[in-house]
């Protein structure tokens, strides 16, 4: 994939693969640009910004293969979230990109009905107009998110360049993500892998599930660091990065993580407020130095807490 950018507007131009031949084009574009949402890109097909060797197309035509599919994203909307002072922990900074610790409880970005309090408008008071603007209004900077309830280290990009750098390294798998979790039950192998399609759950809209018809593909890695009898203390890898991915992964081999209400029980008595997860490490090739660098963040209190309780139960 190649792109080229100014302020204004990008364009974004895909060749099909023999892997993406045959499949619709709303599936490829999906798949291919990390940072671009679904409905955003459906939402580009209706727009005539497609462009298939040259000739409007629609989301449900297919590719093949050579094909050259040009995606023109326009310049993003006057901001409409106002930036907001609210501290943030920031682990490394330059200006290429930030690394900030997220505490739990926190949104990554705006979302209808919800447009303060979040990280982005943090970002937004501390950086300015110095954020990439491949998301658009809502997302400027966002390369990747973790959930709400989710703790731990997130990149963030000051500019296009940065951005465009580091979805790549998402695409290519090449970035180091290595999570903190607290499972159900014992598990017992020392260590494992997870290799299933994640999609939307066709029963529960919140949730989503393994979805061999219509998911992504999905790997999750995990080693055991304790074992606590009813619980295990593990740490997880993530290959891809599906939303909800290591939630959805633990819960499929029936381990789902201590806390996480949507995934597992509704109800604990380990004193848990949220699902166990703690993004931990991550490690990345800096997008205009080349040089590989990597972050770590320890356990908050709240995560801390629990394992003290687990480990002082198993003793």
């Amino acid at each position: 994939m190649t792109s080229s950018s100014d302020r204004r507007e990008e364009q974004t131009e895909i060749i099909i693969t023999a892997q993406n031949a045959g499949k619709r084009l709303d599936a490829v574009l999906a798949a291919e640009t990390e940072g671009l949402s679904r409905s955003f890109l459906q939402k580009l097909f209706e727009e005539g910004k497609v462009l298939k060797n040259g000739k409007l197309c629609s989301k449900k035509e297919k590719g093949a293969e050579g094909d050259r599919i040009l995606v023109e994203i326009p310049a993003p909307e006057r901001l409409e979230v106002e930036a907001e002072n609210i501290p943030l922990e920031i682990v490394y900074e330059d200006e290429a990109l930030l690394v900030v610790n997220k505490p739990a409880g926190m949104v990554v970005h705006p979302a209808p009905g919800n447009y303060t309090g979040t990280l982005v408008n943090a970002l937004m008071y501390h950086c300015g107009d110095a954020l990439s603007s491949i998301n658009g209004v809502i997302r400027p900077g966002i390369v990747h998110r973790i959930d709400k309830d989710t703790s731990g280290l997130l990149m963030v990009a000051k500019n296009d360049q940065a951005h465009n750098s580091l979805s790549q390294q998402l695409q290519e798998h090449s970035i180091t993500r290595r999570y903190q979790a607290i499972v159900y039950h014992n598990i017992k192998e020392d260590e494992g892998t997870i290799d299933a399609p994640i999609g939307r759950d066709p029963k529960n809209r919140l949730r989503n599930a393994i979805n061999y018809e219509h998911g992504k593909p999905a790997v999750t890695h995990y080693k055991v660091m304790e074992r606590f009898g009813k619980f295990t203390w593990i740490e997880a890898r993530l290959e891809t990065g599906r939303t909800h991915q290591i939630r959805v992964h633990m819960a499929s081999i029936k381990h789902p993580l201590l806390g996480d209400g949507l995934y597992g029980p509704s109800s604990n008595k380990e004193g848990a407020a949220r699902q166990m997860l703690h993004a931990g490490i991550l490690g990345f090739e800096h997008p205009v130095t080349g040089e590989y660098m990597e972050f770590q963040s320890p356990l908050p209190e709240d995560f801390e807490k629990v394992l003290n309780r687990l480990q002082n139960q198993s003793r």
